[in-house]
């Protein structure tokens, strides 16, 4: 059962970094981030409405905090947009990465955010994760400087969203994705106008558009059929292979693949969170959102989600 488990959480990430990819192709293309972001949910919402809530009914509303569900809300529109921006200025795997110091950003705040007791190995994972960002974003490795603030403002917004997360878990977690496509769908069709423009699209980008939804909708789905069946301690590790995907990915559709001495600042970054991660199992606790690695993710999540 916990194999199976594993694999689904793998294949989740995989479609989440698909989305992310997707969302660098049509950027790149020169669609509006705003569009690309309000594809993604609108079509995620009409999926879970056609599939979940049949089953689910109006129990699908009942949260014990709207207001958190709203906060979540905000911050996972804010991250799907910045992250979508990030991906149209910087490689994939770069960009994925630095979405990763978000778990790293967290447990530095945990202390004052949540009360949490400040403990050395966390620390040294913070440390080790802000050193390997540093040497992705150094000088001569050519990256975008507004990527880059976008990349770590993207990597904050996402730590607020793992801790709004963490104040609905005692909603469904079915209630709680649906909430966040529905607040994400509505904020943007309010926006619409301002940035609606289907001049000179392809059929292709159509396709890609729609599909954004689809494979936003299937990796959460496949990450909270995971999450049921496998313990979040015994998941939590694999998903720095996403990274891996991620990096997959932007060598096969943009033909970038990340330096040596950026593949070593990536590499610290997972594993600066991977040995929080790893601590903390051995410490015989449960991973709370500020040492696990994402919520849903991914983005994306992702970003990406």
């Amino acid at each position: 059962m916990h194999l199976q488990g594993v694999l689904l959480h793998v294949a989740g990430l995989w479609l989440l970094s698909v989305l992310d990819a997707t969302g660098k192709w049509l950027v790149m293309g020169g669609v509006s981030v705003l569009m690309v972001a309000w594809f993604r949910y609108v079509v995620h919402v009409a999926l879970m409405a056609a599939i979940v809530v049949p089953q689910r009914g109006l129990s699908i509303w009942r949260t014990h905090s709207l207001a958190w569900q709203m906060v979540r809300g905000t911050c996972m529109i804010a991250t799907t947009v910045l992250f979508f921006s990030v991906l149209g200025r910087l490689p994939l795997a770069e960009g994925t990465a630095m979405n990763f110091m978000a778990p790293l950003f967290l447990m530095a705040m945990a202390p004052w955010l949540l009360g949490e007791p400040h403990r050395l190995h966390r620390w040294v994972g913070v440390l080790g994760g802000f050193v390997g960002m540093l040497i992705v974003v150094r000088p001569g490795a050519e990256l975008d400087p507004i990527g880059i603030a976008l990349g770590l403002l993207t990597a904050l917004v996402f730590a607020f969203f793992q801790m709004a997360t963490r104040r609905v878990g005692r909603d469904d977690p079915l209630t709680t994705n649906f909430y966040g496509g529905v607040f994400g769908a509505l904020a943007l069709t309010l926006a619409l106008p301002w940035f609606w423009s289907v001049d000179g699209l392809s059929t292709a980008q159509w396709l890609l558009l729609a599909s954004t939804g689809v494979t936003g909708f299937l990796g959460h789905w496949l990450q909270i059929t995971a999450y049921s069946r496998t313990p979040a301690t015994l998941l939590a590790p694999f998903s720095y292979l996403q990274i891996l995907a991620a990096t997959t990915l932007g060598w096969l559709l943009f033909n970038q693949l990340p330096g040596r001495t950026t593949a070593l600042g990536i590499g610290l970054i997972c594993v600066s969170g991977l040995g929080v991660v790893l601590v903390e199992v051995l410490r015989h606790k449960p991973l709370t959102p500020a040492s696990t690695p994402s919520e849903e993710t991914g983005a994306n999540k992702k970003a990406n989600g």
